[in-house]
């Protein structure tokens, strides 16, 4: 048997190229190896906004961009964690085996609620998102979480939750393992961190119009002022891009910036439409997903269904361990 992976992602609408390249190219690569569960995490999202107006359309358009990318539902149900009530069970549980103070260490909580200011009035949901988080992973039993650096933390303390219930009430809980990912980095287009809040993204729907448009907005090498001036490929943002999105031009890119011979508006509209040409096929698909919403909708009902029956099964087995219920 194929072992099991637990992924998800928060819905928070269309996928920029960030978030393709980092996680969702590599999860259409593993489904042909492993068993893979994605998990549509809206609970997730109200650790740090509240606001719950935009969400279903924010999951609809994100499913629909794991699909338009390769993502085979029939080998990877897809599903809404709040639909499987069994994620809020576990979790409580879990809770009780976690103190406050291990919690509080965790590198990962600290560093994301630094950044949004939220240090000295953190909710309790945020505090306690990794317990949740690892109720999701071992609801399903996943043998690996494939992750970045920076969240091995999290799965570090899901080890130590599934090897705690399992020395307390007998073992039910497979203890998973890290399957540490060099996920790719699209910086944005800015330079910092690509992210929707800070405007710096281009969309994997982006129209060629639109992905040109930003591309003659990207941050180059500030050094190269006029044409012939000599670049440095090795710190520009648009040279990047062409790595991945142009890659079989590269060299001949990187000598003529380097020697002056080519300017930065040329390269950003080679750029562009080299970009647009590989997004064309995600494009299509998108659009047939986009004009088909109730097959999009029955997919993550099958996808609910097939969640269900699996979380059903391990919470019987929890709670048989538990003599409860």
């Amino acid at each position: 048997m194929k072992k099991r992976i637990l992924s998800g992602m928060r819905p928070t609408g269309k996928l920029h190229l960030g978030n393709y390249v980092g996680a969702l190219e590599n999860w259409v690569k593993l489904q042909d190896d492993y068993e893979n569960f994605h998990l549509i995490a809206d609970w997730h999202v109200l650790t740090t906004n509240l606001d719950t107006s935009q969400l279903a359309q924010n999951t609809m358009d994100m499913v629909i961009d794991w699909l338009a990318a390769g993502i085979d539902p029939e080998k990877s149900p897809i599903f809404i964690q709040s639909k499987i009530k069994e994620h809020a069970e576990l979790f409580l549980i879990f809770s009780m085996l976690v103190t406050v103070p291990r919690l509080e260490r965790n590198p990962t909580v600290k560093e994301q609620a630094r950044d949004l200011g939220v240090e000295a009035n953190m909710i309790f949901g945020h505090l306690g998102y990794p317990v949740l988080q690892a109720a999701d992973i071992l609801l399903y039993k996943a043998h690996l979480v494939p992750v970045g650096e920076d969240q091995l933390p999290h799965v570090e303390l899901t080890r130590e939750i599934a090897r705690r219930f399992n020395k307390t009430y007998g073992d039910v809980f497979i203890v998973p393992t890290g399957k540490l990912t060099e996920f790719s980095r699209l910086p944005g287009l800015d330079g910092n961190k690509m992210s929707k809040s800070l405007g710096n993204t281009i969309l994997l729907s982006d129209k060629p119009d639109m992905i040109a448009q930003k591309i003659m907005k990207a941050v180059t090498d500030p050094q190269k002022i006029r044409k012939n001036d000599p670049g440095r490929p090795e710190i520009c943002n648009v040279f990047t891009y062409h790595k991945k999105f142009n890659q079989s031009e590269v060299p001949q890119i990187e000598r003529d910036c380097k020697s002056g011979e080519l300017g930065c508006v040329a390269c950003k509209q080679n750029l562009a439409k080299k970009m647009a040409a590989y997004l064309e096929p995600f494009r299509e698909k998108r659009k047939d997903y986009e004009s088909h919403p109730e097959l999009v909708r029955d997919i993550i009902d099958d996808g609910n269904k097939r969640a269900r029956a699996v979380a059903e099964q391990t919470m019987t087995e929890v709670y048989e361990v538990m003599k409860m219920g």
